[in-house]
Formats: structure tokens, sequence, C-alpha cells
């Protein structure tokens, strides 16, 4: 007997966009719970964010690896927020303001984590802006 993919987080090919969960009863929004942060409800229903992520908080991290790495807080326009780590760019050119989208599981180790990281279910997002080299805005102040 074949099992349904109840429960599962992952995106289908077809649907684009963060995994999330939405209460059915008080229609609140949360990311990974069991039960509703609000009404504590277990009924939790699995939607899907189109709008960017804006990081609402950043710092550096050096502990545990001899490696800085960046740690964040992602607010998505449904109202949740994510912590999780900025990968592609260094990590003190993570600002809050910045919008962000979520980095593929194919595409995590281009994105300069490794491939335990992405397999420990650790979020990841990479910046939507590019950073820009701003010499030449220094040159002229």
């Amino acid at each position: 007997m074949a099992m349904s993919g109840f429960g599962v987080m992952a995106p289908r090919e077809a649907e684009a966009g963060f995994a999330y969960q939405r209460c059915r009863w008080c229609a609140t929004a949360s990311f990974r719970r069991l039960l509703c942060p609000v009404c504590a409800a277990s009924d939790l229903e699995t939607q899907y964010s189109e709008g960017p992520g804006i990081v609402v908080q950043s710092r550096v991290v050096h502990r545990g690896t001899g490696v800085a790495r960046n740690e964040s807080l992602v607010r998505f326009p449904e109202g949740f927020v994510v912590p999780c780590r900025v990968v592609g760019t260094a990590p003190n050119l993570v600002w809050v303001g910045a919008t962000v989208r979520s980095v593929r599981a194919d595409s995590a180790g281009a994105a300069g984590s490794s491939a335990a990281s992405a397999d420990s279910g650790e979020v990841l997002f990479e910046l939507s802006d590019v950073v820009e080299d701003d010499d030449d805005f220094r040159r002229h102040f």
C-alpha cells in the first residue's frame, strides 16, 4: 500500500516559495511547530510564502568552529520569523532590512555550506540584493 506524503514540508516541483504552517483554527502563521503558538491547536496546514524575507536581526558568530558565520532572524510577509543562516556572502555583509530568498538543497553546496548542514535541517537563505564594491562611492567623498 502506497503511503501519501502527509505532513511533508518540502515543496513540490510545481509549487514555489518557502514552506510554513498556518493554523486552521485561528489562522496564525508559524514555522516548524507541532502546535499553534496562539491557540495550541494541532491542526496546521502547510502553505508556501511567495514574498521575500526581510532580515530583522543579524550577527556574526565564531563559536563552535574556527570560521565566522552569520546567524539571522528573517521575517516573512505572513508574519512568522525564521532563525537561519545567510550564505553566499561574507557574514559581516548581511544587514538589517536586506531581502533574502531560500537556498535550494541541491545548490546549498555551491552556496558555501557543507552538505552536513543542509542535511541537518538547518535553514539557509541567500541575499537577493547583491552587495557591490563601494570603492567608487568612497572616491567621491
